[in-house]
């Protein structure tokens, strides 16, 4: 039986590592993965839990790939024993958190390099064989913050609503040549995601006034008390890209949780976005509500969803 071939980018921790691990042990055997990394001296942990997992020694390799160069990418490309990639998993990510005048122009510049140019990067090197072969699935890590816009996430929403953008685009596009696109839209996931936000936590705080230091520091609070109530586990998420990778006509986007559709369904149904902002500031500062009476904010929605990305 042929097998699936399937490449992975970001693959040195969280949803990508776990979807690698997941597909090459998968009871079938009907997957060939190949799990990327940035630097392959990173490697370790996959290896340490595909051996714990019992993955077969032909169901998983590694390869080093950088979707902020062109050239690894090619070269991860051309790596592929079996000379096709049927599933294209584009899971490489940076995050990017704090007041906008808080970021360096370096954090700036990188989280949109690897999320959006990165990902147009990896498209660009393996959509012209799938056209060719007119067969193809991709699959995109996508998040809640390409959906809405969330305070203090200003950089990484724009990469993300544009990655919408893009795949929204391709899917339109590319049912003619056997090429699916779908969106495994993510809300807030235990992983290293967080540890690894560009610039730190917040930037370069001192440079903000007082009001916008003390709101950050209310997000900060949701934050932590959303992944403490809310937060997915990877395994969770990674049978979500499953469902997609095997359904026989493939939805756009998929979600990995429901509980922040409904701000998504209310971008929609007031366009003029009134309705919207004012709902995600009660979500998001309840505690600044509290402190400020009834002229405050006001408290959030029953049923409110977190206002944290993936």
């Amino acid at each position: 039986m042929e097998r699936t071939v399937v490449l992975i980018t970001g693959c040195s921790s969280g949803i990508g590592q776990h979807l690698a691990l997941r597909l090459a042990s998968d009871p079938s055997r009907s997957f060939k993965v190949y799990a990327t990394l940035r630097d392959l001296r990173a490697q370790g942990p996959l290896w340490e839990a595909a051996r714990a997992r019992g993955c077969p020694p032909d169901s998983l390799e590694t390869l080093q790939l950088d979707v902020r160069d062109s050239d690894s990418v090619a070269a991860a490309r051309a790596r592929v024993t079996e000379g096709r990639v049927d599933v294209l998993v584009c899971n490489a990510g940076r995050g990017l958190l704090g007041p906008l005048e808080a970021h360096a122009a370096s954090a700036v510049s990188s989280v949109l390099d690897v999320n959006v140019a990165g990902t147009v990067r990896t498209l660009q090197a393996f959509l012209p064989d799938m056209k060719r072969r007119r067969s193809g699935r991709v699959l995109v890590t996508g998040s809640m913050g390409g959906l809405m816009g969330l305070p203090f996430n200003a950089v990484y929403c724009a990469s993300k609503f544009a990655i919408e953008g893009l795949c929204e685009s391709l899917a339109v596009l590319l049912p003619p040549f056997g090429i699916h696109v779908s969106l495994i839209e993510c809300g807030p996931v235990r992983t290293a995601f967080q540890d690894k936000l560009e610039g730190g936590p917040g930037g370069a705080l001192d440079c903000t006034d007082a009001q916008t230091r003390h709101l950050f520091s209310l997000y900060q609070r949701h934050c932590e008390r959303v992944f403490r109530e809310t937060a997915q586990d990877p395994e969770e998420v990674t049978e979500v890209f499953l469902t997609a990778l095997r359904a026989p006509q493939p939805a756009l986007r998929y979600f990995s949780t429901e509980r922040f559709l409904p701000l998504a369904r209310l971008r929609l149904d007031d366009l003029s976005g009134r309705s919207f902002v004012a709902a995600m500031q009660r979500a998001v500062f309840a505690d600044e509500s509290a402190e400020a009476g009834a002229g405050g904010l006001g408290a959030p929605e029953p049923g409110a969803p977190p206002a944290t990305p993936q």
